[in-house]
């Protein structure tokens, strides 16, 4: 299980480990158009690359916002 501080770096781990060893024809279309989008900082949406991931393994995502009044 990897760890990571926000959802873009667990998919750019992802795009590293993942993504490169994957077949060509599964790269096609999509996934390529993330990866474009992503690496050359086209803008990908939160909701686009947790749709990738989840197909790849299983995601959790934890918000924690903590809040102390003066």
């Amino acid at each position: 299980m990897q760890t990571f501080t926000s959802v873009e770096e667990a998919f750019k781990w992802w795009l590293n480990h993942i993504y490169p060893s994957l077949p060509p024809d599964v790269k096609k279309g999509r996934l390529t158009n993330a990866w474009r989008d992503f690496t050359h900082n086209r803008g990908i949406s939160e909701r686009r690359i947790l749709e990738i991931l989840n197909e790849y393994g299983k995601v959790e995502v934890k918000t924690i916002v903590k809040f102390t009044p003066n």
